[in-house]
């Protein structure tokens, strides 16, 4: 007999399987093609969130129910490829959170770490772990993990957001923990501005810990200046083929992405301009805060406009035109893959 002959037929090899099957084994020879595959064929699809059609419904939700009876009035972006599965890509949740004048989303603490990036409102505040921070519109604020955190609007408009969880990573290893506060709001114990006073100047204190363990000391990052910034380079630097003109959120103790599992940075790409197509191993959620822009990934094409939330899955090729100078927000699990060294990119 060859080593090419088979051995048994097929209906003899399923008997076996049926026989191995009551002892809870299985035969890697059947399974390896889908354990080990070529590369990454992602279950979830390019799609694009509308922020008029989204804003309207979150609206009507809030004439439904209060934020104290739903925790947290969310609308949470569902991927196409995963319905029901509470997730815009593979390892991360999303969505649309609203808090209306006057109201409190009560104070709560969990494993995952969570940002927030602000589409709409007049000053709405974030308390993380006794201080508070004003919120603006295009400011990137960051709940770090197992940190206190309430939410509130003490003006007279909504104030909206998107929220990007790394929750699914963290129930992945059957971490997840959570707590809630007895009050509905923290006690101050730090005045406004103070994080980025000790962390946020390019200086830092000299023998003060950080605070929140691995994720940045910094839980505002505001728009304004990091608007400056990129508009800064792209006044000088020509934009790369791939990426435009890009700057990353930085940690500033160590200079790494901002939290332990999410990445997040800034892009803008001048009006007229259309990157090179490329492709990475992260799933990647864009919102656009300024501009408008023509995406095409994998097979699909869309516009997305200011607000609108696109999600990009894994080694799907992509680029981008911009019709409109565009500016957006992109946050992803780069951060955590970069960490196992299992990151990985292709471009053309």
């Amino acid at each position: 007999m060859t080593a090419t002959e088979a051995v048994a037929p097929a209906k003899d090899r399923q008997k076996f399987y049926d026989k191995i099957a009551p002892k809870h084994l299985s035969p890697l020879w059947e399974a390896l093609k889908g354990l080990v595959p070529p590369e990454p064929k992602s279950k979830f699809v390019p799609h694009v969130w509308r922020f008029d059609e989204c804003r309207a419904l979150l609206m009507e939700a809030g004439d439904l129910l209060t934020a104290e009876e739903a925790e947290r009035r969310v609308l949470v972006f569902e991927n196409p490829g995963m319905p029901g599965g509470s997730r815009i890509t593979s390892t991360m949740y999303s969505g649309m959170q609203l808090i209306l004048p006057g109201e409190i989303a009560a104070a709560h603490r969990h494993t995952a770490s969570a940002l927030r990036l602000v589409l709409e409102g007049n000053m709405g505040y974030t308390a993380v772990a006794g201080e508070r921070t004003n919120m603006e519109r295009g400011d990137f604020v960051i709940t770090p993990n197992w940190a206190w955190h309430d939410h509130g609007q003490e003006n007279d408009k909504p104030v909206i957001w998107i929220d990007g969880l790394d929750l699914h990573i963290i129930n992945f290893f059957e971490t997840a923990f959570s707590g809630h506060s007895n009050d509905k709001t923290q006690i101050e114990s730090r005045k406004l501005g103070d994080s980025q006073a000790r962390w946020g100047t390019n200086m830092r204190p000299f023998h003060t810990p950080s605070p929140f363990g691995a994720t940045t000391p910094i839980f505002n990052y505001k728009y304004k200046a990091s608007r400056e910034a990129l508009m800064a380079i792209a006044g000088v630097d020509k934009p790369d083929p791939h990426i435009a003109h890009a700057l990353r959120y930085v940690n500033p103790l160590d200079g790494g992405w901002p939290m332990p599992l999410i990445a997040a940075w800034l892009t803008h790409i001048p009006q007229g301009f259309e990157t090179t197509e490329m492709r990475a191993t992260d799933g990647q959620t864009w919102i656009v805060i300024e501009g408008e822009v023509q995406i095409e990934a994998g097979d699909k094409s869309f516009t997305a406009g200011e607000g609108d939330v696109i999600a990009l899955p894994s080694w799907v090729w992509r680029k981008a035109r911009a019709s409109k100078d565009a500016v957006i927000f992109t946050f992803s699990d780069r951060s955590a893959q970069e960490k196992l060294a299992i990151y990985r990119e292709e471009r053309r």
